[in-house]
């Protein structure tokens, strides 16, 4: 697989916790990273994305403020820090990439890569 996301995670509501992406066999550097995720029952949903080629970062209303992406071009790796975890996070995590910058970022038709996915419990 092109990117692999690490994890599962688990933590208790009100904690932290990192996930990261991985690329192999290309770089990060003409492409959008976007962080999807799949709750039981409904449908994926955007997360955040991080553009290198516009320098800019984006985030779903319902976890700006608690979510911060990033990149580290020289790992080729973009990483997730997600704070103050609640338990509607509860999700399995995908990243996915895009050459160039999708101009809906959150519409998952426009990402061509994506990794496994990786669960995340958030539960007391």
């Amino acid at each position: 697989l092109p990117l692999v996301e690490s994890g599962p995670g688990f933590v208790q509501p009100g904690g932290p916790l990192r996930l990261s992406c991985a690329a192999s066999g290309f770089t990060f550097d003409h492409h959008a990273i976007g962080w999807f995720r799949q709750c039981p029952g409904k449908e994926r949903e955007g997360v955040s994305e991080i553009s290198p080629i516009v320098g800019s970062t984006y985030y779903t209303d319902s976890v700006k403020g608690r979510f911060t992406i990033s990149s580290d071009n020289a790992k080729n790796t973009v990483y997730l820090q997600m704070n103050n975890l609640e338990p509607e996070d509860m999700a399995v995590y995908y990243c996915a990439a895009t050459l160039g910058q999708p101009s809906r970022w959150y519409d998952e038709r426009a990402y061509d890569y994506w990794g496994q996915g990786t669960q995340v419990t958030v539960s007391s």
